[in-house]
């Protein structure tokens, strides 16, 4: 009972961890982190805590009017808006999925082995991971879905932090990295954005919204609930992206897109023999797979409901949305199409669709602080000062690294 109860108070937040935490936080606190050191840690506390800021944002929107965050856009903003974010999904998520599946196939071929040729083994286990993904999300419940989920993160966490400790970071340099610095121009700025944005996930910090459905939060007396399981949820996400950073700081990575596993579990055998690298790649595997299992049952409940919003149909519930032939059929194009890209390496992709999406951050801010700011929508659950201060504080942050970008500043 007591195993059960722990895991209804934080399984939302356990998946929406699980989700963000996969091959794009791999691959970009690796590149980050071989390339810039322990400088930028603070880059991924502070992507955590604007992520906790911006899904407390949509959880108390959900819970205080009973309409998604999608929904709420379609009915205040305008379905226009809706029509955008469908453009931006749709790319999005194709890219996303490809690199899923080509990390998946490299994750696994890594412990296993066989076949021979990276190449086959890329794309028969990925394939093979996308395929299992598909038929738990099919046929399994939300229960077996979220406990799936939480084995992972669990798996994820504690082999991927014990291969951190185990290389004996220099904590002096991590306490410095913890102060936000400059990161110089160009490369290391990307990469400092891509961090900002990319760990812990971008569009699928909406996912948080459904799942809250499927485990019954639907007023605010759960609001409580919802900010621990999401304090939870993101303080395990910014030790993950720590740990990453740790294990790559100070190594040269010659790996490129999902061969920075392999590089990574090379250098880890010499330093520390093969046990060690055998527990990174476990860890890794772990991550990559719950990642690709979370986004393959969420992204599609996004396309669903933006669908449904754009052309005026009634909102429906989590369970019923799942039962949807948009979401099947959507579903089974994720697992399909981004396999024609799973054999490519994707490090300059990852940097790509991580700043892109960190970019999405901010037009989330906006929507919160307008829909949340309004007491005829939300009532006396609107926006307090510090939440106004912290939304801001995204919208200030990202339009200083657009100006950096652009060379304005």
């Amino acid at each position: 009972m007591k195993r059960a109860s722990l895991l209804q108070r934080v399984g939302p937040g356990l998946l929406i961890a699980a989700t963000g935490v996969g091959a794009g936080d791999l691959a970009t606190a690796g590149f980050a982190g071989a390339q810039l050191g322990l400088i930028v840690l603070w880059a991924i506390v502070l992507g955590a805590a604007m992520k906790f800021v911006l899904n407390e944002g949509l959880a108390r929107w959900q819970l205080a009017t009973g309409t998604t965050l999608l929904e709420g856009v379609a009915n205040h903003v305008g379905r226009w808006a809706i029509l955008l974010f469908l453009i931006y999904l749709l790319p999005f998520t194709f890219v996303v999925g490809g690199a899923l599946i080509a990390a998946t196939g490299v994750a696994t071929h890594a412990i296993i082995g066989w076949p021979c040729d990276a190449e086959t083994a890329t794309l028969l286990w990925g394939g093979v991971g996308s395929a299992a993904a598909t038929a738990i999300v099919l046929f399994g419940s939300f229960k077996v879905f979220e406990r799936v989920m939480a084995c992972g993160i669990v798996i994820m966490f504690v082999t991927v932090c014990l291969t951190a400790l185990l290389l004996g970071p220099d904590w002096g340099a991590a306490v410095k990295g913890l102060v936000p610095t400059h990161p110089g121009k160009g490369e290391p700025l990307d990469w400092t954005i891509a961090l900002v944005g990319g760990v812990g996930g971008t569009v699928t910090v909406l996912c948080y919204g459904y799942w809250m459905r499927q485990a019954g939060r639907t007023d605010m007396r759960s609001l409580s609930t919802c900010r621990i399981d999401l304090l939870v949820a993101y303080t395990f996400t910014a030790l993950f992206g720590i740990a990453m950073l740790v294990i790559a700081s100070g190594i040269e990575i010659e790996g490129r897109g999902t061969g920075l596993l392999i590089a990574l579990s090379e250098q880890l055998g010499a330093a520390m023999g093969p046990i060690g690298a055998l527990i990174f790649l476990i860890g890794a595997w772990a991550a990559i797979v719950s990642s690709l299992l979370g986004v393959w049952q969420s992204v599609p409940l996004l396309f669903a409901d933006a669908t449904r919003s754009l052309w005026g149909l009634p909102p429906v519930s989590a369970d019923r949305l799942v039962t949807t032939r948009t979401y099947r059929v959507f579903l089974l194009l994720l697992a399909t199409i981004p396999m024609a890209q799973a054999g490519l390496g994707f490090a300059s992709v990852q940097k790509a669709y991580a700043v892109v999406g960190a970019f999405f951050l901010p037009l989330l801010a906006v929507v919160l602080l307008v829909l949340n700011g309004r007491r005829l929508l939300v009532g006396a659950d609107n926006n307090r000062p510090w939440t106004v201060v912290a939304l801001l504080g995204v919208l200030c942050f990202f339009t200083w690294m657009a100006m950096e970008k652009v060379g304005i500043v």
